[in-house]
């Protein structure tokens, strides 16, 4: 008899409608059938795309992070082998690595990206990143390379392509650049 009556309550229990926020899928990140779907991740936009206020806030959490966070933890000494700046905003690609490496943290300490998301975003972002943005010869080699002697200076980057000049030069009314660049 027993037996018969726990047999009744599970099919009961089996037979009744699911409570609405639970989804037999969720486990898989589904939405069950009937529920809403999931709200979309927010789309990341690289911050050299963005403009004006929303530039700003984006580089006041970036700078908060490195900051805060990521110089303390990987801002090894500052050397003439690993440079760094203590004005790096204004080093438009160095902002443009670390805002990349930010998000990449973003979405690796998430837990949705598991027990090993930390080690992914170790091995395939941070040292990549580092090694490019305090490289001897890379963006901030013109900056700080001893704690003692801070330094600053923007190193000017190739010209534009005489394909750019060409196409600026008809526009503007003036001659066309020559073909190929003279020495």
């Amino acid at each position: 008899m027993e037996q018969s009556a726990q047999q009744a309550q599970q099919l009961d229990h089996l037979a009744s409608t699911p409570t609405a926020g639970g989804s037999p899928f969720a486990a898989f990140g589904m939405p069950g059938l009937g529920s809403p779907p999931l709200a979309a991740p927010p789309e990341p936009h690289p911050i050299l795309e963005l403009d004006g206020e929303e530039r700003e806030d984006e580089l006041d959490a970036l700078s908060d992070w490195v900051d805060d966070f990521f110089l303390p933890v990987y801002g090894a000494e500052v050397t003439t082998a690993a440079p760094w700046c203590l004005r790096w905003q204004e080093h438009d690609d160095v902002v443009a690595w670390l805002h990349a490496l930010w998000l990449a943290y973003q979405q690796h300490k998430d837990p949705e990206a598991g027990l090993s998301g930390l080690f992914v975003w170790h091995r395939d972002f941070l040292t990549h990143a580092v090694a490019a943005i305090r490289a001897p010869a890379g963006p901030l080699s013109a900056c700080m390379t001893s704690p003692d002697r801070p330094a600053h200076r923007l190193l000017p980057g190739p010209p534009p392509s005489v394909r750019t000049e060409t196409a600026t030069a008809a526009e503007a009314g003036g001659p066309a650049a020559p073909d190929e660049p003279t020495p």
